[in-house]
């Protein structure tokens, strides 16, 4: 069982790793096995637990950018009743945008979520990924194509994340597919490939947190109703507890994020995934 001491303290680092780009999949694999908890990814209470904080994560973020999700159903529903979407619709071509972002990730899931979860529960394996993560944000920084960040307005940023192509969304879209794996961000790996696509940090930054919301949100409605099962009732009240701080916690990541891209970048996080990993896998190793 999980305790609503353990649920907290994992649901508050889920809330933050999964908008900060440093695996919240991993770390929920890698931290029961430092703590010594006797948790376990593939045990049926801890899945439901981590659906149950992947879904108040995409519940926060769809309400901190609640004006500008209604702007991007607004210009969908033009561009369907129109038929066409306008160039200078920047809402509307978002909006396809985000829609074609989906789809890498949402099949790949449906099909190999499980399997691969499984095959990559691994504490030692999450920590291995995660200096890959960290080597993945290290060179998408090196590799981008604009040198400095400038502060933007939110419209300012979202115009210029419209004018990306439906192949660079795709492919974005693809790449972060790889959060499938623990110890590779989703967040990260999402806003790498913005980077190289030609977005500024803070315009890869909302794109990603924007991309993120329906992928988190679906994955974890359709998995949702086991929280509700009898078989889980002896941990309910911990998921909730877990639920809650995930919530608190990816509220206050966002906010601090959305500021902190304006005009830093993928570089602290890069350097944190590098030492962590290599931390985690030694300690691990020796145990």
């Amino acid at each position: 069982m999980i305790t609503v001491f353990q649920a907290i303290i994992i649901g508050l680092v889920q809330g933050i790793t999964e908008l900060f780009p440093i695996s919240s999949l991993g770390h929920s694999v890698i931290l029961p096995s430092i703590f010594g908890w006797n948790l376990h990814q593939s045990d049926k209470y801890y899945l439901t637990f981590l659906v149950a904080t992947h879904f108040a994560t995409a519940l926060v973020l769809f309400l901190f950018f609640f004006k500008d999700w209604m702007k991007i159903l607004k210009g969908l529903a033009r561009s369907l009743r129109a038929r066409y979407i306008d160039k200078s619709d920047t809402y509307a071509k978002l909006g396809w945008l985000l829609v074609i972002g989906t789809i890498p990730a949402g099949i790949l899931g449906l099909l190999f979520q499980d399997s691969l979860q499984k095959l990559f529960a691994s504490a030692r394996i999450a920590a291995v990924l995660l200096i890959i993560n960290g080597v993945i944000l290290w060179g998408a920084e090196k590799m981008r194509k604009y040198a400095k960040n400038v502060k933007e307005t939110a419209a300012q940023s979202d115009k210029n994340a419209s004018k990306l192509s439906w192949g660079q969304s795709f492919l974005i879209g693809t790449v972060q597919s790889a959060a499938l794996l623990p110890g590779i961000s989703r967040s990260g790996s999402s806003m790498a490939g913005g980077l190289l696509a030609g977005l500024n940090n803070e315009e890869a930054a909302r794109f990603s947190f924007l991309l993120a919301t329906p992928i988190i949100g679906a994955a974890a409605l359709l998995k949702l109703p086991s929280l509700f099962t009898s078989s889980i009732a002896p941990e309910r009240s911990a998921i909730l507890w877990g639920a809650l701080a995930a919530a608190v916690a990816a509220y206050i990541s966002v906010r601090f994020l959305v500021k902190y891209f304006q005009t830093r970048t993928l570089k602290p996080f890069a350097i944190y995934c590098l030492i962590a990993g290599l931390t985690f896998s030694l300690y691990l190793g020796l145990k």
